[in-house]
């Protein structure tokens, strides 16, 4: 096994467009909630969202490009630019040995609405030529590697909000038995349209809170379902002596990765998180819980934030209450298929400087909910290891452990 380690990160999220606005907002408390302004959303049970602002495409690619390419991708696109020129690899890429691992739990879901309409109101002639490029979810992951010249492995994992974070396990695992030396890793998601937030609503998932600062609540007695993001958060994995070899700024290691899923219920958690559990025992290893933070799937929803501290709870017992834990999706919304990625890139930023971005809005703690959730501020620790946890629908679980080096 060859050890490897986070070089760069890129990020598009909403409240910030790179790492340094993400992070300096995430650790001052500042969510990105509002209402909807990507279509009128009155008339619907949820009027929040977390919408990217200020995206500018053509920054990033040639405005024809830009046209055929999902919202979704240019994310993704947008991301890994910051990440690679953040690592230093761009000029010294080996195509062969350089994979990408980008996915997307909806892919195009904006096209596929659009182009749905075309069919409607102007028949199948008018359908575009890029409609079927610009939906499927592994073209974030594709045009990377197409932009670059990234020859090596290519795998868009695609499991609901687990996405980015399988995506940055399974290129761990990829680098440390030997298949590639560099994998730029994440996830991207723009569903912010009626069909996505109506499904969502219906499925009773979404917060219908019409108050940005209380709309999104992990671990709060409040809570009542998620508010829907967006963006994409890339990193880039090394291999280790490759990274020292070129002198490169590491921000830590990957120490652990664990997959496991529930095979209980197409949208429900198992109410003994037991799969759950298992995942983090696999991602921590023989690690235990001195001097770790997690950053928390903690979506806001009565179910999941109910088991996932009980999932902790088995694994790291009475200790549990010790480990300082937090939600950013209390300021980011559930990022869905990127959601992992930013969490992952959150994780290694509070590593890196430590600080422990807080769980903002949580004022009436659930009895349920009773460990340490750094609520509402962010906190100073010396923390070595930070886990961060992802659960998607379909039962599909998964953690990344990160420590410093």
């Amino acid at each position: 096994m060859r050890r490897v380690v986070i070089t760069g990160m890129g990020a598009v999220t909403p409240i910030g467009n790179d790492v340094k606005i993400f992070w300096d907002n995430l650790i001052n408390g500042k969510h990105g909630f509002a209402p909807i302004t990507r279509f009128d959303a009155s008339g619907m049970k949820a009027t929040l969202a977390a919408e990217v602002k200020h995206f500018d495409a053509e920054a990033y690619m040639h405005k024809t490009e830009a046209r055929k390419t999902d919202l979704y991708a240019q994310y993704a696109l947008a991301a890994a630019a910051e990440a690679i020129s953040d690592a230093g690899i761009a000029d010294c890429i080996n195509p062969e040995r350089t994979g990408v691992y980008v996915g997307s739990g909806t892919g195009g879901i904006n096209t596929m609405l659009a182009q749905a309409e075309v069919l409607l109101t102007q028949g199948p002639g008018r359908i575009s030529p890029f409609f079927v490029p610009m939906i499927i979810a592994n073209m974030a992951s594709a045009l990377i590697a197409i932009k670059y010249g990234a020859r090596g492995p290519n795998l868009p994992v695609v499991t609901a909000c687990s996405t980015a974070t399988h995506c940055i396990g399974e290129a761990y695992r990829t680098i440390a038995h030997g298949y590639a030396d560099v994998v730029v890793a994440g996830g991207a998601e723009a569903s912010l349209n009626p069909l996505a937030v109506g499904g969502f609503t219906n499925a009773l998932a979404l917060s219908t809170s019409a108050d940005p600062d209380a709309c999104s609540l992990p671990f709060d007695n409040r809570r009542g379902g998620f508010v829907m993001g967006e963006g994409a958060g890339i990193v880039i994995l090394e291999e280790y002596e490759s990274a020292c070899r070129r002198g490169a700024r590491v921000y830590c290691e990957i120490a652990g990765y664990g997959n496991t899923c529930d095979a209980h219920h197409i949208t429900a958690p198992h109410p003994e998180a037991e799969a759950a559990a298992r995942m983090i025992q696999l991602t921590m290893g023989d690690y235990n819980g001195d001097g770790l933070y997690i950053n928390a799937h903690g979506t806001g929803t009565p179910q999941n934030d109910r088991i996932e501290t009980l999932a902790i709870k088995k694994v790291f017992g009475g200790a549990a209450y010790g480990i300082p834990v937090s939600s950013t999706k209390s300021m980011t919304g559930h990022m869905l298929g990127a959601a992992g990625a930013v969490e992952a890139i959150a994780s290694v930023m509070a590593l890196h400087n430590g600080v422990i971005p807080p769980t903002l809005g949580l004022n009436e703690p659930d009895s349920d909910c009773d460990l340490d959730y750094v609520p509402n501020a962010a906190r100073r620790a010396n923390i070595n290891m930070a886990l961060s946890v992802s659960f998607g629908f379909g039962g599909h679980n998964a953690g990344v452990l990160f420590k410093k080096i």
